[in-house]
């Protein structure tokens, strides 16, 4: 369990108050003297995010309040660590939300990359709300901490040999398997366009393929974008555009993130993950827009545009994926920027045929305030992707429904499985929030492991 918890509720702690913007003045009536007194001096107006020291009479701390706003973000208690002095603190009355979200807030609130600045810091502690588990928020933590971690890094330390060096020391954590197909072997294990978008790199291409759990366990695969940085190839994108590239193995960084929680539970699953993982560079080499490319799968691929490469790495690996008719498919990646468009930043889109997977993933995102939208499998789409010289092409002509027809690109290499979906996440905070600074995201990961648990836990 991290150190910021601790589950002793006879010790001592200061009390912590959670109040929404219109309580403010109850609050003040049911606590008179001069705490209250202080909060009217002070102009606090319980906005989101915002903490107030309440003195006693002492000099000492007498309690927080902490502001929730409107009430509409559960993780406001990730504001708190960086606000109060050490020592050990309570959450206070009645709590708003659920009381795991309260203290994975908290969690969110220590994270800070450190990589190349900065150093560790002694935190406040929280006493653990009753009934929450603070071995499973710990492990959901951290592993959220490690994706983020993995996005930040920029790509001179985040390239493809570093990306199978973090899947395998994922996989030696938990007794997994770990076997990567490197550079000119793709090409005779059958990986066409993994090595097409790769093969202009100085750093060779790879496919990372990790394997845990019983042989004749439910059979779960997780396949997640590891494009390390994304120049747009021969379509070369603006310099402004290739500045948070490093965040394009974002689908692979979370994915690894629920590999580890799913094999920390000891979900009964027969996990598989991989892992396509290159960098899209420019070189005499490089693949070119009107090329068409040979697939795992069969399908001839002719290129429209070589910025979208995600795309075709994801192909060709979901196409093994599929080999084995798993009982669930997941891929993750962060694909396209008519998502971004469509639902912005946090709220990342999934497509699924199934309806009842679908309703799980939204019953499971719900209950872990880790939001996602369902977006339509749209099939009068699918003409768009047509080809005049091969059996389809990657992208559209055309400026609409650019991650609709992504998915629908995606959905013609899985045939077998049970079940698939696919996640266009975004894998970046733009604008901080508390316990949500400005970097690398892990979005999707705690609903889809509550899913997993819901089906596969003990």
């Amino acid at each position: 369990m991290l150190d910021i918890f601790i589950s002793n509720k006879d010790g001592a702690a200061t009390p912590v108050w959670q109040v929404r913007s219109g309580e403010v003045q109850d609050w003040c009536t049911s606590h008179a003297g001069a705490a209250a007194a202080w909060v009217g001096t002070s102009g606090f107006k319980g906005e989101a995010g915002k903490v107030l020291l309440l003195p006693d009479g002492s000099g000492g701390l007498a309690g927080v309040l902490l502001g929730l706003g409107d009430g509409s973000d559960p993780l406001l208690t990730g504001a708190l660590p960086a606000a109060l002095p050490q020592g050990d603190y309570r959450l206070a009355g009645a709590l708003h939300g659920a009381p795991a979200d309260a203290a994975f807030g908290f969690a969110l609130g220590t994270y800070r990359f450190t990589r190349y600045s900065g150093s560790k810091r002694d935190w406040p502690r929280l006493i653990l709300p009753e009934g929450v588990n603070g071995e499973e928020i710990s492990r959901i933590a951290a592993a959220t901490f490690m994706a983020r971690d993995l996005i930040n890094t920029p790509a001179a330390d985040m390239g493809p040999a570093d990306l199978a060096a973090a899947a395998e020391a994922v996989a030696g954590a938990h007794g997994a398997t770990c076997d990567v197909i490197l550079g000119d072997a793709l090409l005779d294990a059958d990986y066409p366009m993994i090595h097409a978008v790769g093969r202009a790199s100085t750093v060779a291409p790879r496919l990372i393929d990790m394997r845990w759990g019983r042989a004749d366990a439910p059979r779960v695969t997780l396949v997640g974008k590891g494009v390390c940085f994304d120049t747009g190839g021969l379509d070369l994108k603006p310099s402004s555009a290739m500045l948070l590239m490093k965040k394009d193995m974002g689908g692979a960084a979370c994915v690894l993130a629920l590999a580890q929680l799913v094999m920390a539970a000891g979900l009964d699953v027969r996990l598989r993950v991989l892992i396509p993982a290159v960098e899209n560079s420019v070189a005499g080499n490089a693949f070119r827009p009107g090329d068409v490319l040979q697939s795992r799968k069969g399908i001839t691929v002719e290129i429209g545009n070589t910025d979208a490469e995600g795309r075709l790495v994801l192909a060709d690996a979901l196409a093994e994926a599929d080999s084995e008719a798993p009982d669930l498919i997941i891929d993750m990646a962060t694909l396209t920027g008519a998502a971004r468009t469509a639902l912005g930043p946090d709220l990342p889109p999934f497509y699924t045929d199934e309806e009842g997977l679908a309703a799980e993933i939204a019953s499971s995102a719900a209950a872990t305030s880790d939001p996602v939208w369902r977006m339509p499998l749209w099939r009068p789409y699918d003409g768009w992707l047509d080809s005049k010289i091969a059996d389809v092409n990657h992208v559209s002509d055309g400026p609409f429904a650019g991650s609709v027809t992504a998915a629908l690109f995606l959905r013609r290499f899985v045939e077998r499985a049970a079940a698939y979906v696919h996640f266009d996440i975004y894998g970046w905070a733009p604008k901080a929030k508390p316990g949500r600074p400005v970097g690398g995201e892990a979005q999707g990961v705690r609903a889809l492991y509550d899913l997993l648990k819901r089906r596969y836990g003990a």
